[in-house]
């Protein structure tokens, strides 16, 4: 269930490259609204804000403009090449009631018996696409693995969904697998009829032979 989040946001004064670098460089992040008919708005959110409010798994906020209130959800965060910092956000207009289609995470709980039968866990995916109401937006899509078996896998289509909450991603998207764990040994190849050649033995060198003589 989402929780109540309101971020305060101001109209840009302008847009590009260099009027989102500025805004970033003062602590702010650019981003636009839209939907519902409307035109699209560009704003500015505080950086600090939105990054707490996604680090706490906000997902539908309420955004103040001015003092007008607008309820809207993230529909993408766009970071930097290293991933690390949020450089644009698109929200999207919304009303808690209606339905809406997002990703959300896929979170594996338990040991699967095939890990104990020597297999290997592979996870395939990490988010699926999912319908639901705004306010009954899930945290995660939770799968047990602990019944994979050593060859098994888990689709999408084999996860029971949560009350209100319909697939959209291909009933047949493999999200988890378990695989038999193969070691190759690695032998020396003798070739037929050689002689096996005995270890190299290092034994004095010249100078030390006449000093021994010497003596």
């Amino acid at each position: 269930m989402e929780k109540s989040l309101l971020l305060k946001a101001e109209i840009r004064k302008s847009v590009g490259t260099k009027s989102s670098a500025a805004l970033r460089n003062c602590g702010k992040i650019p981003a636009t609204i839209y939907g519902h008919g409307q035109d699209a708005v560009s704003v500015a959110l505080s950086t600090h804000g939105l990054t707490e409010g996604l680090r706490h798994g906000h997902r539908v906020v309420e955004i103040d403009i001015d003092g007008k209130k607008e309820t809207v959800l993230f529909k993408s965060i766009q970071y930097d090449h290293l991933g690390k910092y949020i450089i644009h956000a698109d929200l999207m207009r919304v009303n808690v009631k209606e339905k809406v289609t997002v990703e959300v995470a896929v979170e594996a709980k338990g040991t699967a018996v095939g890990i104990q039968q020597g297999g290997l866990v592979t996870e395939h995916a990490d988010k699926v696409e999912v319908e639901c109401a705004v306010n009954n937006i899930p945290d995660s899509i939770v799968v047990s693995v602990k019944e994979l078996g050593v060859g098994g896998s888990i689709h999408a289509g084999d996860v029971e969904m949560p009350a209100g909450v319909k697939l959209v991603s291909d009933p047949q998207m493999l999200l988890i697998s378990c695989q038999e764990l193969k070691i190759k040994a690695v032998e020396e190849e003798v070739v037929e009829g050689e002689e096996p050649q005995a270890p190299e033995v290092i034994g004095k060198s010249k100078k030390e032979e006449e000093e021994s003589a010497e003596e």
